[in-house]
């Protein structure tokens, strides 16, 4: 079975994620909140450091729950970044506090965070026909922007671009992979 070049064939982890998850489009607002703040800790380190800890990162962050995560205090950050299980960043941390409040506001001004992401592409997914490498596109420059301007962090374009292609919204299989639309019939 072909897969993206990107994958580890010898990571469990890896493989997982690229064949049930990873191109995949998301439209659970939990979910889509989950894979942003672990797409902004991931910044800097490799995705397979965050596979290797997402279940303590779901345990520490209260299942990625966007209403609790806002309410975290400084006793709550003092115990995350106590918590060996998951990478402790402050900056990342607070960055996570204050993207909880932001998508809330999203969820409120649209209905849910899905309609408000989703419509940057008219609710399709964008399939990539191509083995062009990206790390960022206009799509993802706009986004970033327009979530830095509501008070985001971590949403940098390239962090932003990985975020499309982790929930969906951009499909980046390569060509050959068994998981590129092409080949799902």
């Amino acid at each position: 079975m072909t897969r993206c070049r990107w994958v580890d064939p010898k990571s469990e982890l890896y493989i997982a994620y690229h064949d049930r998850e990873w191109g995949r489009p998301e439209h659970n607002d939990r979910k889509l909140f989950e894979m942003l703040i672990l797409e902004g800790f991931q910044a800097g380190l490799s995705w397979l450091t965050i596979l290797k800890k997402r279940e303590a990162f779901r345990a520490a962050f209260d299942d990625f729950e966007p209403a609790v995560v806002a309410g975290y205090g400084s006793e709550k950050v003092d115990a995350l970044m106590a918590d060996a299980g998951i990478v402790r960043s402050r900056a990342k941390i607070q960055a996570a506090i204050q993207n909880a409040k932001v998508f809330l506001a999203i969820q409120k001004e649209f209905g849910s965070f899905d309609c408000y992401l989703w419509g940057f592409s008219d609710g399709q997914p964008i399939v990539n026909r191509d083995d062009v490498f990206h790390t960022t596109t206009d799509l993802s420059d706009r986004i970033s922007r327009d979530l830095k301007r509501r008070g985001m962090k971590f949403v940098g374009s390239t962090i932003i671009y990985s975020y499309l292609q982790a929930t969906g919204i951009v499909n980046d299989h390569e060509l050959a992979c068994f998981c590129h639309p092409d080949h799902l019939g």
